[in-house]
């Protein structure tokens, strides 16, 4: 968890420069030096709360005299109408780092949020819901992190810590047989392979040289189905492409070890948080 919050504060520096620049005008030609404000998070839509840390590390940042008090935890469910945390402290602070705090929190929300609706969907199954890469770039620690609050799991994290052979890596190297072998030849830390097969041919061919997963690509349910009772638990088997709420329950119901959902990240409704400062 230290690596992780260095890695964040290092983001929100970033993000908060970005933000900031040389200066917030408006709240320093309106609001006076001395000025302490009080402020209530509240949350306009029900979900699960993610990003919470993430808020008060943000003001922590700008002003360490800044009090962010949560009322709940990370990966809560929350009701319309809840207050999920109260702020306080330097009013330029708060204010200043107001819209970085609500942007994260609110987008780390709703990967919470969709994240649960999908593990609750596979419920009763031995299906993992997994993340895929397609995060915002620069964002991707919030967003993996968001995934684990709401009861998912992370894939790999970057292109560095485990192998991921998909179809342009076999078409550029001529055949699984030989993307798995130039990988094993080369790889020095041995690092996990997983291989993409698009069809019960190529999963025999990936079968044969035992990777430690197979990523079923895009199958219907009946080729999955077809899949597991071939692999007959040789090999973990991953479902991914065009996964939804509406198909992963039969997805799951396939006997797949993972499922794999790009809209976790890519395509991120925000749960709708306000902070509302008292007068």
């Amino acid at each position: 968890m230290n690596d992780i919050f260095t890695d964040a504060k290092t983001i929100l520096l970033r993000v908060l420069e970005e933000d900031i620049g040389d200066g917030d005008i408006t709240t320093l030609c309106t609001v006076p030096r001395e000025a302490i404000l009080k402020g209530t998070f509240i949350a306009k839509s029900p979900g699960v709360t993610a990003g919470l840390e993430i808020a008060g590390l943000t003001f922590s940042l700008l002003n360490e005299q800044v009090q962010f008090t949560p009322h709940i935890a990370d990966g809560d469910k929350v009701k319309t109408g809840q207050v999920i945390a109260t702020v306080s402290g330097p009013g330029r602070a708060i204010l200043s780092g107001e819209r970085v705090a609500l942007n994260l929190l609110q987008r780390m929300s709703g990967i919470a949020t969709l994240t649960r609706e999908f593990s609750d969907a596979v419920e009763g199954t031995s299906a993992i819901i997994l993340d895929t890469r397609k995060t915002v770039p620069g964002l991707r620690v919030f967003d993996k992190w968001a995934v684990r609050l709401g009861r998912g799991q992370n894939h790999r994290f970057g292109l560095y810590d485990m192998v991921l052979i998909k179809d342009n890596h076999i078409a550029a190297v001529g055949s699984i047989s030989e993307a798995v072998a130039c990988v094993r030849a080369k790889d020095n830390q041995k690092r996990a392979i997983e291989v993409e097969v698009r069809n019960l041919t190529e999963l025999q061919e990936a079968l044969e040289l035992n990777p430690d997963r197979i990523l079923l690509d895009n199958m219907t349910p009946d080729e999955m189905r077809e899949a597991v009772r071939t692999a007959n638990g040789r090999v973990p088997l991953e479902a991914s492409g065009n996964v939804s709420l509406e198909n992963v329950a039969a997805i799951a119901a396939t006997g797949v070890d993972y499922i794999s959902v790009g809209m976790l990240t890519h395509s991120v409704k925000a749960m709708d948080i306000s902070l509302l400062i008292e007068n």
